[in-house]
């Protein structure tokens, strides 16, 4: 048995949450925020047993797409903010972010 953490954008949360159930998968969604821009995501955790492992996968891969976003760079924290320009930065968004861990038990009660 595994266990999935798939971290995604909350744009494509409704449409990972709707795949998940149309390939019978349970999850269990939770906020999260990310770091690097401080914006929304959506952390799914899924059980799954190994041999269905690659379908969750797939997809997840399937649903949340990498795309470009332009955002304004924060200013600086130290020195003179008079005297910066923000020029806005194209950076990839989206996509998800997948980690799997080994179950050694697993219980419902």
């Amino acid at each position: 048995m595994k266990l999935i953490l798939a971290v995604v954008q909350d744009q494509d949360s409704h449409r990972l949450s709707q795949a998940l159930i149309d390939g019978d998968f349970r999850a269990t969604k939770l906020a999260s925020t990310g770091g690097f821009l401080k914006a929304g995501n959506t952390t799914f955790i899924i059980g799954t047993d190994d041999e269905r492992l690659e379908e969750a996968l797939s997809i997840i891969k399937d649903s949340c797409q990498s795309r470009d976003q332009i955002v304004a760079p924060v200013s600086p924290m130290g020195g003179n903010a008079d005297t910066y320009i923000p020029y806005p930065v194209e950076v990839p968004v989206g996509g998800a972010t997948v980690f799997v861990l080994p179950i050694e038990q697993f219980h419902q009660f």
